[in-house]
């Protein structure tokens, strides 16, 4: 079993940065691709940003620019770095984690930016 914990969610004013953090724990054999998913209210869960482990990676158009994906495979840890937030960026931000060809989901932080 592998478990996710993550940080950094909080309240922040529109244009606003915060760096969320997904740290990777248990059976851990193999690491493929590491990612950040976020649900909206009433809305569906949507990949954010992915990053494989050789470094390629994947953007939501609406936060291409503006958000940051990396990851520390040392530590099994991935990061977010979100700058220039937007109240459309309000949701719970899940980490996503493929280990072993097995998806793995943390339990989610939310993120509020205000208007």
């Amino acid at each position: 079993q592998v478990q996710l914990v993550e940080s950094g969610g909080g309240l922040v004013q529109a244009g606003g940065s915060l760096r969320l953090s997904c740290a990777a724990s248990g059976s851990i054999f193999s690491i493929n691709a590491m990612g950040w998913y976020r649900q909206a209210p009433g809305k569906q869960r949507e990949l954010v940003a992915a990053i494989t482990s050789g470094g390629s990676t994947n953007y939501k158009d609406s936060v291409k620019g503006r958000f940051t994906i990396s990851r520390d495979n040392a530590k099994n840890t991935v990061y977010l770095q979100m700058n220039s937030l937007k109240p459309e960026d309000t949701g719970v931000y899940y980490c996503h984690v493929v280990a072993s060809r097995v998806d793995y989901w943390g339990k989610g932080t939310l993120v509020t930016v205000s208007s």
